[in-house]
């Protein structure tokens, strides 16, 4: 059999290198990033398109590495990190699409920064395939080194303290999931994650670390449960991200909101759940607070914020805290009837559509800032704007589109996962849904006003010859407009697939 999720994850790699050997040549380098990216999109959608309706691992790769230490090579995908695979490779080609060769990356070294984007989105292909701890946390870890010098080295003014504050709360978070798992493998002998998941379904897994480590469980599963809280983020562990995100050159922005901030969602669904689920339904209600606390504060956050970057900083914070709601309802700590079954499967099934949904949406709007940016000088600030719809109606209309998108309006495909979510939520835990609607009536306050404020009311004469999108632009963002109504109109072309990896999920986590 043909090892897909190998070569997947290497042709990004590779050409990452020959991207690094154009040196200060930007069309060249630039090309060979669109070349890879393009190739491995298609890659991605065959994988999704070829999975079965199991909800089981496919595309399975299995080879002894350090046997003794229990490591070796473990690859396969689910709905789950099948999907993850396609947002990446979408996202990926949209950051190169929006790194211009006449920016100011053409005459900064381009062939390091498209290098650099190519070995991050390796980094996330390794993070969603591979299911042994050693080196899954070897791709974990890839990932973060290359979106440091992406920010330290291409970000704007602010960027060294934006780059290390990133750089050390992330590291804090893979030294607690480092420790946690290492504790794993004294107890167990194993880091395999199906091993390890298996172990806690059928109650053998807390017994295992008692007799080795004592009881200390509970304290195992909050050290994993920070390094995902950290990526995610949940706040309080969340100041790192408008800084960032602000500070980052806006397409890496892209890469980090709509891809690496996943890594953290998807984490707590393969590993912290199936593991230590019982351990968390433990502290279930201080973890729907702080779930709560993240929708709610994010929302009301990016409502007072004056950039735009950092607005929808704040405003993904807020719609992730969806997520992080959805997950903490789901871990109920006593078994559940068939009614408590469907709520799971409903606000499961909405958690790993919105981390698509999400991803897309997000990763278009900080390319329309992208654009909005390189016209108006590097100027972000919402009073700087008013009236663009006049100059610039395409413009104006396409990025409403994708604005709308993240208010949840019906029709689009955020509505659908939100929804979802909190159906599912809903019965699970009716006090945590009701407080965060708050976060979706902000929300929708907050995408008005962007409108309001940029592209209606008085046009500045500064901005009288505003330039509108070009044909070319127009048509690299036609698809991903398309995709946002197709998925909210035909949600079935992501739940079918991903629903049966839901069940099997679901199967495995009745604590």
């Amino acid at each position: 059999m043909m090892p897909v999720l190998t070569i997947l994850t290497a042709i990004p790699a590779v050409a990452g290198a020959a991207a690094l050997l154009a040196g200060n040549r930007a069309a060249i380098a630039r090309g060979i990033a669109l070349v890879a990216a393009i190739s491995t999109l298609l890659l991605s959608a065959w994988v999704w398109c070829s999975l079965g309706s199991s909800g089981a691992m496919s595309f399975v790769e299995r080879a002894d590495w350090v046997p003794g230490l229990g490591i070796e090579y473990h690859l396969g995908v689910d709905g789950l990190g099948a999907l993850m695979l396609l947002l990446s490779a979408i996202v990926t080609l949209m950051a190169i699409a929006a790194s211009r060769p006449n920016s100011k990356i053409a005459s900064q070294q381009p062939g390091l920064y498209f290098a650099l984007i190519l070995l991050l989105q390796s980094g996330l292909f390794g993070t969603f395939t591979a299911l042994n701890f050693f080196h899954w946390f070897l791709f974990w870890e890839l990932s973060l080194i290359p979106a440091f010098f992406l920010i330290k080295l291409w970000g704007a003014e602010g960027r060294g303290p934006a780059a290390t504050q990133f750089f050390v709360y992330t590291m804090v978070g893979s030294v607690a999931l480092l420790l946690a798992f290492l504790a794993l493998f004294i107890a167990t002998g194993s880091f395999d994650f199906q091993v390890l998941a298996q172990m806690a379904a059928d109650g053998s897994l807390t017994p295992a670390i008692q007799s080795h480590l004592g009881p200390i469980s509970l304290w195992l599963a909050l050290g994993v449960l920070l390094g995902f809280a950290v990526k995610v983020p949940l706040m309080p562990f969340h100041t790192w991200l408008p800084a960032t995100y602000s500070k980052a050159p806006t397409p890496v922005t892209m890469l980090l909101t709509g891809a690496m901030s996943k890594m953290g969602v998807y984490g707590l669904l393969r590993l912290a759940l199936p593991l230590f689920g019982h351990e968390l339904a433990q502290v279930r209600t201080p973890l729907l607070i702080l779930a709560t606390l993240t929708v709610v504060a994010g929302a009301w956050a990016a409502a007072v914020q004056k950039d735009l970057k950092r607005i929808f900083a704040y405003s993904s914070i807020n719609h992730l805290g969806y997520c992080l709601l959805a997950i903490f309802a789901i871990a109920l700590p006593t078994g559940s009837d068939t009614a408590v079954q469907l709520s799971q499967t409903a606000a499961l099934d909405g958690v790993i559509l919105q981390m698509f949904n999400h991803g897309l949406t997000a990763a278009a709007i900080f390319w329309f800032l992208s654009m909005l940016e390189s016209r108006s000088g590097g100027n972000l600030a919402i009073d700087n704007f008013g009236g663009l719809r006049k100059p610039a109606p395409i413009f104006c209309g396409l990025m409403g589109i994708a604005l709308f998108s993240s208010l949840g309006l019906p029709g689009l495909n955020g509505f659908v996962s939100e929804f979802l979510i909190f159906r599912g939520v809903w019965p699970l835990a009716w006090l945590p849904a009701t407080v965060s609607v708050l976060g979706l009536l902000i929300t929708a306050a907050v995408i008005l006003t962007v409108i309001q404020r940029v592209f209606s009311g008085p046009l500045p004469e500064k901005w009288k010859t505003f330039p509108d999108l070009t044909s070319g632009e127009i048509l690299v963002m036609a698809p991903v407009l398309l995709l946002m109504l197709i998925l909210g109109l035909v949600p079935q072309l992501v739940l079918g697939t991903v629903n049966p990896t839901v069940m099997h999920l679901l199967a495995g986590w009745r604590y």
